[in-house]
């Protein structure tokens, strides 16, 4: 299972709306990777855009932050973290694909750390918007769907696969754990 909706589910929704978005889950790393190289590569679909979620909370923890200090901010775990969303804007741009940094917003996010996450991603060549959807509906997130769609409109996704499709299967697996997971060796049983 590639862990997002079926091929039909995607196919049907691109001939009745202009625009279809899929939540791949679970990263750029599994699920992201998954759904392009799988589903993208078998039903012959190329996205436009990728949306990379974000939040503040998140961040932090990758950055050493405990559950119990979340609401606190700070600035140099919430850096430290950034390195986490770094490897996953990394990993789309292998695949040829913009990318937008939507920032769940909480409650105890500072506008400090608000603002640290989208200077950190413009200088990874990306725009971060907050989404406060969960707040305001629709409405919260207007600036983020507003983003994709002048990326979609510019044009610019060229998708290139991790690996051609003939490749012996544990060539893929060393060119996914190598190229996504950034792994120095793979190993496997001689039956691989």
């Amino acid at each position: 299972a590639h862990g997002c909706n079926s091929v039909l589910a995607t196919t049907t929704a691109l001939k009745l709306a202009d625009y279809v978005v899929t939540e791949a889950g679970f990263g750029a790393d599994l699920g992201g990777e998954k759904f392009i190289d799988i589903k993208c590569r078998k039903a012959d679909l190329t996205p436009d855009c990728v949306v990379l979620v974000a939040t503040i909370r998140a961040l932090k923890m990758h950055g050493g932050v405990k559950k119990d200090d979340l609401k606190k901010e700070d600035l140099k775990a919430l850096e430290a973290g950034m390195a986490n969303l770094q490897r996953h804007v990394e990993n789309i741009k292998k695949f040829g694909l913009p990318v937008v940094v939507s920032i769940n917003r909480f409650s105890a996010d500072s506008d400090a750390e608000i603002a640290l996450v989208k200077e950190k991603c413009k200088a990874l060549g990306v725009e971060a918007l907050m989404a406060d959807h969960w707040a305001m509906g629709g409405e919260g997130a207007a600036d983020v769907a507003r983003a994709v769609v002048k990326i979609i409109d510019a044009g610019t996704a060229k998708l290139k696969f991790l690996y051609r499709d003939d490749m012996p299967l544990f060539e893929k697996i060393e060119t996914i754990a190598r190229e996504i997971y950034r792994a120095k060796n793979v190993t496997a049983d001689k039956s691989v």
